[in-house]
């Protein structure tokens, strides 16, 4: 027996796999890897803070699926979520104002979309909610609210500009056949409002003339009050003279009394006897002593 004999020999025998047999195990493969996609498309997961929207074929279903755990259709359903969360969006934009003044405004947007408006907001608005539906109308109410300020006052009057805006917004927006708004515009702050630079400088000119017409006014009041104050005074001293002398001539011993209270403690030396009409005199020793 030769080498490549012995060789043979030594080897196990070959066993035939018929064309059956490799279609079975292809088909096969293949069906696990279908049974695995499937099981996958068959169930999904509605993450915290989102709500699922159920579309089957291209059908909405009409009630939202909460958070957790869900099974559906392979294939056949799709779940959309939709955030649920507060939301924060900032949004630029350029009005003018009553004067025809272009100013620029950089605003922060918070809202929220209510559990009962995820299904209508999804069949009616495509894509992000907000660039469909909020930006369009907080823009359209700022450029409402402005056209009836001058944007000296628009600058000046920012919180009444912001109150008027969101009112207008959450109006524009509207109900859900419920009664429920369709989107909450929680709040909407102006975080800057930029003037031209020639504009700028008139109202800050504007400013400070009115500052000095304030004081001016203000001094002018104060003169006014001391002057008032002067004549009353002088008012005042003039009716207790004329009522010193009429005591006078009604009771000439009141002056003995003004003489009493006038007197500093130290004894007369001369006593001036009067004629009868009370005006008798009381002169200090040291009055006498003078040169």
């Amino acid at each position: 027996m030769n080498d490549y004999s012995r060789q043979r020999g030594n080897m196990p025998p070959e066993l035939p796999v018929s064309q059956r047999t490799l279609a079975i195990i292809i088909g096969a493969g293949f069906l696990i890897f279908l049974l695995l996609i499937a099981g996958s498309q068959a169930t999904e997961v509605v993450e915290p803070g989102n709500r699922g929207v159920r579309v089957t074929l291209g059908k909405v279903s009409p009630m939202f699926e909460g958070e957790g755990f869900l099974v559906k259709p392979p294939f056949l359903t799709t779940i959309v979520q939709v955030s649920i969360r507060q939301q924060t969006e900032e949004l630029s934009t350029e009005f003018y104002s009553s004067d025809l003044q272009q100013v620029k405004a950089m605003m922060r947007i918070l809202y929220r979309i209510p559990e009962g408006s995820v299904v209508p907001l999804f069949q009616a608005y495509e894509g992000n909610v907000f660039q469909s539906l909020v930006s369009p109308r907080v823009i359209e109410a700022l450029k409402e609210v402005a056209s009836k300020q001058s944007a000296e006052m628009i600058v000046q009057n920012r919180e009444l500009i912001k109150v008027q805006t969101l009112t207008a917004v959450r109006e524009k927006i509207g109900m859900t056949p419920e009664g429920s708004p369709l989107v909450m515009i929680e709040d909407i702050t102006l975080a800057d409002l930029t003037l031209s630079s020639e504009l700028n400088a008139a109202i800050e000119q504007k400013m400070t003339q009115r500052e000095e017409a304030e004081r001016a006014r203000y001094i002018q009041r104060q003169t006014e009050i001391e002057a008032e104050t002067a004549i009353i005074r002088a008012k005042g001293e003039a009716e207790s003279i004329q009522i010193r002398g009429s005591a006078l001539r009604e009771n000439p011993s009141f002056i003995k009394l003004q003489i009493v209270e006038a007197w500093d403690g130290n004894s007369p030396a001369v006593v001036g006897g009067g004629d009868g009409d009370g005006t008798s005199m009381l002169m200090a020793l040291p009055e006498l002593q003078r040169p």
